[in-house]
């Protein structure tokens, strides 16, 4: 029998991505135990009868380890061709979740679909995976010219098309992860002055919040006047200097008395908006919250509004000093009080870390961060020695997601970034959340199996 036509599940599989993976997700149901675990708790009882957040976290992990075989055994050339009807799948079903009757709302999101029984859809999670195989697709098409601003707009569009209809959802920390993908796009030659220009932007939106919004119109008009000042002997060179400078200071303007006003009213949930105002140092009941409605509510509820906007950072408090009571080296496994006691809500899921923090100490959160920054450097390793542009922006668009997840999810849980739902990858428990990465990282596997092959 001649083996070559019988290739080993093996032959060309990168063993340290495994490993990497089932260490990590291993590592999340450890601590996910630590949290349930009581004294006199029939563990056995518990992982046979799948009752516990940890035995069905452990359930998951071993029915999407046979996905990932299938996986593992499917020809790469149906990633590509798969790529933009799987992407149009994600956008009808991101739009079902607006359907009475099939979308469900939980916990004010509607970005869910009954499925019965119980189990609901999340199709905000699996876009992520079909937005990338589409983007990887397009770039790599042969008549794809990326140095081209048409090309720029249209991968973009791609991006950006899943992540408003997310936002409309009131998922808007699913929707952040979508921009990550354009980190790839960089790979491939979209211009650095994009980049640029969206970190201004950010500055901008948070110079909003620190600010006046008149008095951050006179500094930017105070910009625009000194620019035009200084460069005026440039005008005649170049004629459409001065009108940068205006769109500029228009755009800016705009920005900042428009726009991240009503992304505030409109867009973020309440809860996002005082997490975010908090995170500046400032007081959204003072600033935003009340000022409109007070006339109109009872002094009861306004005293309930107000000590709910004082309490908005309970849990980012709460994981503060689970953490910082770990120390250097932890309590101990199962030995931390935050974690045991119930102290930090959603610690199963957001908050999976500080139980990382509080049992193992600096010394453990420094292990699991070096775990993590082992597997993106061996997946951006990956994605550089892929022979197809598909395999090398797919490797990088999966390097992305799990750095934008991680570093979101850490900076939530210490109090730098605003609590924005965002899991900790591969930890944090949810069927949906390791169901996402699984298979992320396992087509990323499978591609790179293949990567003597030119995919498009």
């Amino acid at each position: 029998m001649n083996n070559s036509k019988n290739p080993s599940i093996a032959k060309g599989v990168d063993a340290l991505s495994i490993w990497l993976f089932y260490l990590i997700a291993l590592i999340g149901i450890l601590s996910i135990f630590a949290v349930e675990y009581r004294e006199g708790d029939n563990i056995v009882q518990s992982i046979l009868g799948i009752k516990k957040e940890y035995s069905k976290q452990l359930f998951y992990l071993g029915i999407y380890s046979i996905l990932g075989v299938v996986i593992l055994l499917t020809d790469s050339k149906i990633f590509t061709t798969m790529a933009n009807l799987l992407y149009a799948l994600g956008i009808v079903l991101l739009l079902a979740t607006f359907v009475p009757g099939l979308g469900k709302e939980v916990n004010g999101s509607h970005s869910w679909i009954s499925l019965g029984g119980g189990f609901n859809l999340q199709p905000a999670e699996f876009c992520k995976i079909f937005t990338l195989l589409a983007l990887a697709k397009f770039i790599s098409r042969p008549e794809t010219n990326f140095t081209q601003p048409k090309s720029h707009l249209i991968a973009g569009s791609i991006v950006v098309l899943p992540a408003l209809i997310t936002i409309m959802q009131n998922e808007t920390g699913l929707a952040l992860v979508y921009f990550c993908l354009f980190i790839p796009m960089y790979r491939e030659g979209l211009p650095p002055s994009i980049l640029i220009i969206g970190f201004a932007l950010g500055v901008l939106a948070v110079m909003t919040l620190l600010l006046d919004k008149y008095i951050l119109l006179a500094v930017l008009t105070a910009i625009a006047v000194v620019a035009i000042i200084l460069l005026r002997r440039q005008f005649k060179r170049n004629r459409n200097l001065l009108s940068m400078i205006i769109l500029s200071w228009l755009l800016a303007s705009g920005i900042s008395v428009f726009a991240v006003p009503y992304v505030f009213d409109n867009v973020l949930q309440e809860y996002q908006a005082r997490r975010i105002y908090a995170l500046v140092g400032k007081d959204y009941v003072r600033h935003h919250g009340l000022k409109a409605e007070v006339q109109t509510l009872s002094e009861e509820d306004v005293k309930h509004r107000k000590a709910k906007a004082q309490s908005t950072d309970y849990n980012v408090k709460q994981s503060k000093i689970a953490i910082g009571s770990g120390g250097l080296f932890g309590k101990g496994y199962l030995k931390g009080t935050q974690t045991r006691y119930d102290f930090v809500p959603e610690q199963s899921t957001d908050f999976i870390f500080c139980t990382i923090g509080e049992d193992f100490g600096f010394a453990g959160c420094i292990v699991l961060l070096g775990l993590y920054f082992l597997l993106l450097y061996h997946i951006v390793t990956i994605a550089e020695r892929q022979r197809s542009a598909f395999s090398r922006v797919y490797a990088y668009g999966v390097a992305s997601i799990i750095f934008f997840h991680m570093a979101v999810n850490i900076c939530m849980t210490i109090g730098l970034a605003p609590v924005i739902g965002i899991t900790l990858p591969l930890m944090s428990y949810g069927g949906s959340s390791l169901l996402t990465f699984t298979i992320l990282i396992f087509i990323m596997i499978r591609l790179d199996a293949d990567r003597h092959m030119i995919l498009r």
